[in-house]
């Protein structure tokens, strides 16, 4: 069959426009790996409108459940896949997938429109510890963590726009933050920099490799390399947030829609459109200035009116 619409990922983005898609009445196809996005990993999120406290995974839970009370016979959830590619195809799209657990079976879906809500992956930190002490201290989220360490010494590991803003955030809450970064220049704006180092409870630490990260059962300290003296040193703090980027996953389209030079979709602001007439795209996955699930949620219903525009009057 030919489905009205395609979605792809199953985060707060692609279930916005599952609901959506379900009010309107679009034949669907949803299709992703598993639900709840990034955040499925945090112990509890304070950010997610509506609901004072989630954790990642009953966000998750929560999510699935209201896409399934609206899907019925309109959007068919396809959980456990992969996408591997998107093709054009008369004036259609075919979307090709693998299930997750068994990547040599595929299966191929036909859509007149599609919407890539895929989001990205962090970059995780690489040294000892750092993967002991995830969720124990060391997380990938200021703005969802941020709160839990108010009144505690906290590193920020990045140099780049989103390091800053992360520090800037923090210091709502925390009693000092430090930055470290491995290069003498930043790469976040002068104006940016300027602003956050001239903050009493700011500093930032230059020419420095996170080395270990240390602790019991919580996050007490990072070590890291002093490449201006050679010296191995340890700063005390019970946060370290991780700023040193994300991957965007957009590999699957990669050949039908024009991505920016970090891998992100280009997409028109005011639609959610992409270069190529009948694919939108909404949330990480983008080249929009700023990530949070909200913003997903809500770039995601922006595209899914403009699908339902597309299909019914154009």
């Amino acid at each position: 069959m030919i489905y009205d619409l395609a979605i792809i990922g199953g985060g707060p983005a692609g279930v916005a426009a599952g609901v959506y898609a379900s009010r309107k009445r679009l034949k669907t196809v949803f299709i992703t790996k598993d639900f709840g996005g990034q955040s499925v990993v945090s112990d509890g999120i304070e950010n997610w409108i509506g609901t004072v406290k989630i954790s990642g995974a009953d966000l998750a839970k929560s999510l699935e459940d209201h896409l399934r009370s609206y899907a019925k016979d309109i959007v068919d959830i396809k959980t456990g896949e992969l996408v591997t590619q998107v093709e054009k195809v008369e004036g259609t799209f075919r979307i090709t997938t693998a299930q997750s657990s068994d990547t040599s079976t595929t299966t191929s879906y036909t859509a007149k429109t599609v919407l890539v809500t895929t989001g990205s992956s962090r970059k995780k930190l690489e040294v000892v510890g750092a993967d002991v002490f995830e969720h124990k201290g060391l997380t990938y989220c200021a703005t969802c963590d941020g709160p839990i360490f108010s009144g505690q010494d906290v590193v920020v590991i990045g140099g780049g726009n989103a390091g800053f803003e992360s520090a800037a955030q923090l210091l709502a809450y925390a009693k000092s933050v430090t930055l470290i970064h491995r290069r003498e220049e930043f790469r976040a704006d002068p104006v940016t920099v300027k602003k956050v180092l001239s903050h009493p409870h700011m500093k930032a630490i230059t020419n420095a490799d996170p080395l270990e990260v240390t602790g019991d059962t919580f996050v007490s300290g990072l070590t890291y390399l002093d490449k201006n003296t050679n010296e191995k040193k340890t700063l005390a703090v019970s946060g370290i947030f991780v700023e040193i980027g994300s991957t965007p996953i957009t590999y699957f389209v990669k050949d039908v829609v024009d991505l920016d030079e970090y891998g992100r979709i280009k997409i028109d602001p005011w639609t959610q459109a992409t270069s190529t007439k009948g694919i939108w795209a909404a949330g990480d996955a983008t080249n929009i200035l700023y990530h949070q699930n909200n913003i997903a949620a809500g770039d995601a219903v922006r595209a899914l009116e403009d699908i339902y525009v597309h299909l019914h009057t154009k």
